[in-house]
């Protein structure tokens, strides 16, 4: 005789069993914590786009914390990318342009492609870049499909931008447990990394072995994570492609030479002619957007004393980052495609010569010797360079290495005709093509790049070295050299036409910049960003090294 516990288990056995498996789904299913979720294929590989990883952030809801998603009920179709999250949209021909149509204030949505049969894989998790203004999971780069047939599972999502991502006012501060505001668009980020390590599992994921690897704006919001408290936890190893370790707007105080986040906050409902933040929650979002962008509104994150506690390069100064494996690096080119953060050429060498020396005093010399008149058009795109992604990349790989993890530091020196020709040379975000091996799948202007077996070999090793990072921590390729870690010989990567390694990246960038930092920082009213070169302040005279 069968006893009554023995038939209710079976019962519930069925039921489970009927419930994993939804009847009339046409993709694949996933019985996540969050509900069932209906994807796509592509291959061999399972795809899941538009996943809400937090309630909208509308009306009442804009400008505070994401709230999770309750579980849902039945099946989620999981088929199309969500809308990108509100930004200007830009009609302009350049190498960036590309549709990211609809835009939405709901649009806290996340990307899955999982390669098959994929059992404790490990994650990696993509950040878009777009100067915290503008850039969607969706945009045609960050096609995960490549990187989840090497093993891992990728993972892109959305977070706000712009004024409804980074605004802090003392009204929103007065509204917040924590009394603090701003930072909306990284709580969207942790958000997100939390809904994986609760969720990624039901794919055959590895919650234990994340990596979060973002582009420029995105490197830099690799940075917060990896400085905030709040995202201990979440990952296991960081990628920062293009990161930039400037000075950073405190919430409630005017120092290093920026506003105070709050008083930025009040100015702006000022020119906007709203009293409060009600006025400003009953904007319409795209109107709101373009205003702030007229206005001069610049996203960035803020220093609260809670999610991000202090100053990015205190925060690593003191080892108090996330000690976690690092790759970072950044692009020979960069400025070539954002001129607007270069100054003019100077009428002449004397011109450029007096005005470094007048700016650099004893640290002259050698700025002149790394950055000569000879050739003033490259020598400062390259002072901008190093001053913003140089210096960064490798204090980041230093300060890894000095907590006793794993740092890797590579260049990116690699041109192709089409953008050796337009002057283009290794510009900024030229790698990510290779890195997602989408060599045909650029935005319409972008370059386009020859397919040839050279192209394709230099797209297969970064595949396979940012892959390998992602699950062992350890970058390595095949037919390519293996990767040393920097703090063997300050050891780097250098792609070029293929992968070379090599060491002392452009010696003594690092050392010029640092210390024009620390004179800036110690000196308490200045910033370091990209007001470097002729453009930079007068420097304090008393040496920091």
């Amino acid at each position: 005789m069968i006893s009554p516990h023995r038939l209710v288990a079976g019962f519930v056995v069925a039921v489970c069993a009927a419930l994993a498996a939804p009847a009339h789904a046409d993709g694949p299913v996933v019985n996540t914590p969050s509900g069932f979720i209906e994807g796509t294929t592509d291959g061999t590989l399972r795809v899941f786009k538009g996943v809400p990883f937090a309630v909208p952030p509308l009306g009442g809801r804009r400008w505070r914390p994401p709230i999770p998603m309750a579980p849902w009920t039945g099946v989620r179709a999981a088929k199309d990318f969500g809308p990108a999250c509100i930004q200007p949209v830009w009609h302009v021909k350049n190498i960036y342009a590309q549709n990211i149509e609809p835009i939405s204030e709901d649009c806290l949505t996340l990307n899955v492609w999982v390669p098959a049969d994929a059992k404790k894989a490990p994650v990696f998790v993509w950040i878009y870049g777009g100067a915290l203004v503008t850039g969607a999971s969706k945009e045609m780069l960050y096609d995960g499909a490549k990187l989840a047939q090497r093993g891992v599972i990728f993972v892109s999502f959305n977070y706000r931008l712009g004024v409804l991502g980074y605004l802090a006012h003392p009204q929103l501060s007065a509204e917040s447990p924590q009394g603090v505001s701003g930072n909306y668009g990284l709580l969207d980020q942790i958000q997100a990394l939390s809904w994986v390590k609760h969720n990624i599992e039901a794919f055959g994921g590895d919650p234990s072995n994340v990596t979060i690897a973002g582009e420029s704006a995105g490197g830099l919001s690799v940075m917060y994570l990896m400085a905030s408290p709040y995202a201990r936890g979440l990952f296991s190893k960081a990628i920062a492609e293009s990161a930039y370790m400037i000075s950073t707007p405190e919430l409630k105080e005017n120092k290093f030479g920026e506003t105070a986040s709050e008083l930025a906050g009040k100015r702006l409902a000022t020119t906007l002619a709203a009293s409060g933040i009600a006025d400003m929650r009953a904007m319409d979002a795209e109107t709101l957007t373009n205003s702030a962008v007229a206005a001069h509104f610049s996203p960035f994150g803020t220093i609260d004393g809670k999610l991000l506690p202090r100053q990015l390069v205190e925060v690593f100064d003191r080892g108090e980052q996330a000690k976690v494996p690092l790759l970072a690096g950044f692009n020979s080119g960069e400025i070539r495609s954002l001129t607007v953060l270069a100054p003019a050429v100077p009428a002449s060498a004397s011109d450029y010569e007096s005005t470094i020396r007048d700016r650099y005093g004893d640290l002259a010399g050698e700025f002149l010797r790394l950055y000569p008149s000879a050739n003033m058009q490259e020598s400062i795109f390259a002072t901008t360079r190093d001053a913003l992604y140089g210096w960064t990349a490798e204090r980041l790989a230093k300060k890894q290495a000095a907590l006793g993890v794993p740092s890797f530091l590579y260049l990116w020196d690699h041109g192709y005709p089409e953008a050796d020709s337009a002057g283009l040379h290794a510009f900024h975000a030229s790698e990510l093509p290779y890195v997602f091996g989408a060599l045909d799948r650029t935005p319409q202007y972008w370059p386009k790049i020859p397919a040839t077996a050279q192209e394709k070999a230099l797209s297969d090793a970064m595949l396979d070295y940012w892959t390998s990072f992602a699950r062992a921590g350890t970058p390595r390729a095949a037919n390519a050299p293996d990767w040393p870690a920097y703090a063997a010989n300050d050891a780097y990567m250098k792609f070029s036409d293929a992968p070379h390694v090599a060491d002392r990246i452009f010696p003594g960038m690092y050392a010029l910049h640092e210390e024009a930092m620390c004179r800036r920082r110690a000196n308490g009213d200045m910033p370091w960003n990209w007001q470097t070169g002729l453009a930079s302040p007068k420097l304090p005279t008393t040496r920091c090294q």
